[in-house]
């Protein structure tokens, strides 16, 4: 449901709510809250609710450290896993200067800003997250291990799957905060597994995104247990990917799937920092279906985007380099804007490649040019890259690989 200021105020009000957390972003999309109590709402409403911003990484220094928070009615949520009596609810927020303006580093209004500028061009971009994570028991002391919590192989069943009561309560969990899962199952890896949601707008999406792993890691906790998001937490074994399904509607009804898969393969190596931002996220490429080479196919779950079997508003593109470590906001904000160039400029794709990658000579691999090999490879191809230096702020830039900046005088 989406709530005007009034209807938020009024619902704090009925439903006995104690605190009201206003969440954002840093930089890399660790989620950051601030809690406010109900009498501070008009406020944040009216003038927003400043914060530190030299302590959150990629949001300046000491020199000038205030920023504002200010919250979105419609995104309110209530947090189901708090207490029933003095109710705790949430709002995504957006970042600004004291003066009212659009904080540039603010990720989620990057996302917003290049939904504008696509609809503009007379294009809606929708997005469907796939996320993966391992399920982890704690130690003694209760911080995780990487014991996994089961043994169990792809959907396999209970017994053997001992997540399948894990994942239902993190289903029910995100039902009760009006975020439709659409199915959920064990994966690969043991103690692995993966919850998929239907496609919706690019910024709902994000935020349904940031949302799934903060309740994925609150269930856990609660069940004695630790989600964990990284890209490869355990050596040998299938890592997590973060597979974004893209699909485009354009105003005139045209189909431009194709075009929008040309724009985003060649603008791949370009953007790949941002889709896998550590060193372990480059460990996952080329093995257990994760992708290494720049191409695409249909079905082809060794590619680096497939098209999968469905037809009408389901027909899409799947994006499967992508690592839970990013940023949605700024993920989602770069695939729009390599898609909607490749519309724009009416770029044709390669020929599919109907290879399995995994199984194929190293003679035909050869033919295809490759993902970055690692963090600072990823990292020089987005400095040396135009297209970034025109959608990414300086700030997030240095952030992201300041250290490989520097060394070579970029």
């Amino acid at each position: 449901m989406n709530y005007s200021m009034q209807e938020v105020m009024q619902y704090v009000e009925e439903e006995d709510v104690k605190f009201i957390r206003l969440a954002f972003c840093d930089v890399f999309g660790r989620q950051k809250n601030i809690s406010i109590m109900p009498r501070e709402l008009p406020r944040a409403f009216e003038y927003g609710i400043a914060f530190d911003a030299s302590s959150v990484a990629g949001f300046g220094d000491e020199t000038r450290s205030d920023l504002l928070l200010r919250p979105e009615p419609e995104t309110l949520m209530m947090l189901p896993w708090r207490p029933e009596h003095g109710k705790v609810v949430r709002m995504f927020s957006s970042v600004t200067y004291p003066d009212g303006s659009l904080f540039a580093c603010d990720t989620r209004s990057l996302l917003k800003k290049a939904v504008q500028e696509a609809a503009q061009a007379g294009y809606e971009f929708f997005f469907g997250a796939e996320q993966e994570f391992y399920l982890f028991r704690l130690d003694e002391d209760g911080n995780p291990s990487h014991q996994p919590y089961d043994n169990a192989g792809y959907m396999d069943i209970a017994p053997e799957d001992r997540g399948e009561n894990i994942r239902r309560e993190i289903c029910l969990t995100l039902e009760q905060m009006g975020i439709r899962p659409e199915s959920s199952h064990h994966e690969e890896g043991p103690g692995q597994n993966e919850i998929d949601f239907r496609y919706s707008d690019a910024v709902t999406a994000a935020d349904n995104a940031m949302t799934f792993r903060t309740v994925a890691r609150t269930v856990a906790q609660r069940n004695g247990l630790a989600a964990d998001f990284s890209a490869k937490p355990l050596a040998r074994k299938p890592g997590n990917g973060f597979h974004i399904n893209v699909s485009v509607k354009a105003a005139d009804g045209s189909d431009q799937l194709l075009p929008m898969i040309a724009g985003i393969l060649n603008k791949i190596g370009d953007i790949t920092l941002f889709l896998n931002p550590t060193e372990n996220s480059y460990q996952r490429f080329g093995s257990d279906r994760a992708p290494k080479y720049i191409s695409w196919s249909r079905e082809n779950r060794s590619q680096l985007v497939r098209v999968p079997a469905a037809q009408g508003e389901y027909r899409r593109a799947e994006l499967r380099s992508p690592d839970p470590a990013a940023n949605p906001y700024l993920g989602f904000a770069l695939i729009i804007y390599a898609g909607l160039q490749g519309i724009v400029n009416g770029k044709l794709l390669p020929p599919a490649a109907d290879i399995n990658f995994y199984k194929a000579t190293e003679a035909v691999c050869a033919r295809y040019p490759q993902l970055p090999a690692d963090l600072n490879a990823a990292c020089r191809a987005a400095l040396a890259s135009s297209f970034v230096r025109v959608h990414v702020p300086e700030p997030i830039l240095d952030l992201y690989c300041g250290s490989v900046k520097d060394s070579a005088n970029f």
